[in-house]
C-alpha cells in the first residue's frame, strides 16, 4: 500500500532537552515511537551506538526508508507495539516515547486522525483492527459516552453519545467530518482561543481505537524490564491524563509514590527500581514554542533505572482510566 507523504518538516518535540539532560549520549537506545524518525537521528547524531527504532504503523517504516540508510546497522527496525520493546531489545542505555497521535499522521486526512481536513473515518495506527468508522457506528449510547468521557475528559460526552446514535440511523457516520459536525451541532459555540468542540471526542475516540493506555501502563513495564542498571527512560505526553499515568508511574517506581494514612497504614515500600532525574515535568521553551507551536502542550518527564528487579504495575493504581469489560 501507498501512502501519501507528509509535506511539512516534522520537528520532535522536546528532543534538546532530552539531550542536556542525558548528555553525553551513547550505547543502545530504543526509540519506542519511530514516527517521521526525528528523535532518533537525534540521538544518533547525539552519540548513540545503536537506535532500535519501534513503531506499529507501516508509514513510519516507509519514512525509514529515507532516513536510514546513512546509518547502516546502527540503526535496528521493528514493525510491533512498544509494549513489546522488551521482547526486542534488552540492557538498553534509554528508552524514549513520544505518546499519543504523530503530526506525520494529524496531517495526513486519509488517516482519519484530525477534523481539520476531511477523510475516512480510520485513527488506526497499526492500519489494522477495529476503526474509528466501526466504532462509531457500532458501539452502545453508554459505551461511546464512557468513552468520551473517560478518554476525554468531556462532561458533554452523554449529549454527544445520543447525537452520534441518532445521525448514525440516518446515515452511516464514515468520515472526519461528518462526526466533527455532529459533535459541532450539539456543543455551545467556542469562545474566542477555545478548542474546536470536536477535539475531546476525537481524542477519546482515538485512544480507544489504539487501545493507547493498554499500551502505555505495558510499555513503561517494558522500559522497566528493557533498561539496564543506569539506563535513562524518556517519556514525552501531550496531554494531561498521559502526563498523569507517566507521573505515577515514576513516583511509584522511585519510591516517592506517598505513605499511608490512619485508614490505610503505610506498607513496606518495593525496592526503587527508577530514580527521578527531574521532580517536576519539562515543558517547552521559548524558542521551541516559537519553532513548533504544536509543543505547547508537551510535558518531559525522565527517570533512571536502578538495579532493582522489574515488577508488574497495578493499571489502576497508577491512574489509567479504563473502560468496563466488553467495551472494546
Amino acid at each position: 500500500m501507498e501512502h501519501a507523504t507528509p509535506d511539512r518538516r516534522h520537528i520532535p518535540v522536546l528532543l534538546t532537552a532530552i539531550l542536556d539532560h542525558v548528555a553525553p549520549v551513547s550505547g543502545v537506545w530504543v526509540d519506542g515511537t519511530l514516527g517521521a524518525g526525528g528523535y532518533a537521528q537525534g540521538l544518533l547524531e547525539a552519540g548513540a551506538d545503536k537506535l532500535i527504532g519501534i513503531d506499529r504503523d507501516p508509514l513510519a517504516h516507509e519514512l525509514a526508508k529515507g532516513w536510514a540508510a546513512p546509518y547502516g546497522d546502527r540503526v535496528e527496525l521493528h514493525q510491533t507495539e512498544f509494549s513489546k520493546l522488551d521482547t526486542v531489545a534488552t540492557g538498553v542505555d534509554g528508552v524514549v516515547l513520544d505518546l499519543g497521535v504523530s503530526s506525520m499522521q494529524l496531517d495526513l486526512r486519509e488517516r482519519g486522525f484530525s477534523f481539520q481536513g476531511d477523510g475516512p473515518l480510520d485513527m488506526r495506527m497499526s492500519q489494522q483492527g477495529r476503526s474509528a468508522k466501526e466504532l462509531v457506528n457500532e458501539l452502545e449510547e453508554a459505551q461511546i459516552a464512557d468513552i468520551i468521557y473517560l478518554f476525554g475528559e468531556d462532561r458533554a460526552s452523554r449529549r454527544i453519545a445520543k447525537a452520534i446514535v441518532k445521525a448514525r440511523t440516518v446515515a452511516p457516520i464514515e468520515t472526519t467530518g461528518h462526526l466533527a459536525e455532529i459533535i459541532q451541532s450539539v456543543m455551545p459555540r467556542p469562545k474566542p482561543g477555545q478548542s474546536h468542540p470536536a477535539t475531546r471526542s476525537f481524542q477519546a475516540i482515538r485512544i480507544a481505537v489504539n487501545n493507547e493506555f493498554g499500551e502505555l501502563v505495558a510499555g513503561l513495564e517494558a522500559a522497566e524490564r528493557a533498561l539496564k542498571p543506569g539506563g535513562i527512560l524518556a517519556v514525552v505526553s501531550f496531554h494531561s491524563l498521559e502526563d498523569r499515568v507517566v507521573k505515577r508511574f515514576m513516583r511509584e517506581r522511585a519510591g516517592e509514590a506517598g505513605g499511608g494514612s490512619r485508614y490505610a497504614p503505610e506498607q513496606t515500600p518495593e525496592p526503587a527500581t527508577f530514580k527521578l532525574i527531574n521532580k517536576k515535568a519539562i515543558g517547552p521553551n521559548a524558542e521551541e514554542l516559537e519553532q513548533n507551536p504544536r509543543s505547547r502542550s508537551a510535558l518531559l518527564r525522565l527517570a533512571r533505572r536502578t538495579e532493582a528487579d522489574a515488577r508488574a504495575v497495578s493499571a489502576r493504581a497508577i491512574g489509567a482510566p479504563q473502560l468496563g469489560e466488553g467495551v472494546l
